[in-house]
């Protein structure tokens, strides 16, 4: 983990595109762990696994799941990571998934950026709980 000198108060001024910058890395890499520990696949069909866990549509589906679980801190970072203003297009999904996706990785990287190890832990477990990783 980087140590870093920003302060709770500077983390919640940051832009939440660069909360869901961060989370994207943190989620794809626990997903990637989990299925590393859990599997024998190789590499490929890894990859091809871990792409259906953090693809927008499957992060939306889950932060659906998972929202009622949130504490209201944690519902208004969910709000302004799907408000933000992202003038990215989304391929393969839909708006609606994209923002939701965002919002999903804005948490994440949110919880991690403010060091809250325990409460992002708990989340990731949340997620893993309401859809199978492999």
């Amino acid at each position: 983990m980087i140590d870093n000198n920003k302060t709770i108060e500077e983390i919640k001024l940051m832009n939440p595109l660069t909360w869901a910058y961060v989370g994207d890395c943190v989620y794809e890499l626990y997903i990637r762990e989990k299925l590393v520990q859990n599997t024998n696949l190789k590499p490929h069909m890894l990859h091809i696994k871990a792409i259906k866990k953090v693809k927008a549509s499957a992060q939306a589906k889950t932060l659906k799941k998972i929202y009622e679980n949130l504490n209201d801190e944690e519902k208004e970072i969910v709000r302004r990571g799907r408000n933000a203003q992202n003038h990215h297009l989304p391929k393969n999904a839909s708006v609606e998934e994209y923002m939701y996706s965002t919002a999903f990785e804005a948490l994440i990287g949110f919880l991690y950026l403010t060091k809250n190890e325990k409460r992002l832990k708990e989340i990731l477990i949340l997620s893993d709980n309401n859809e199978d990783v492999v």
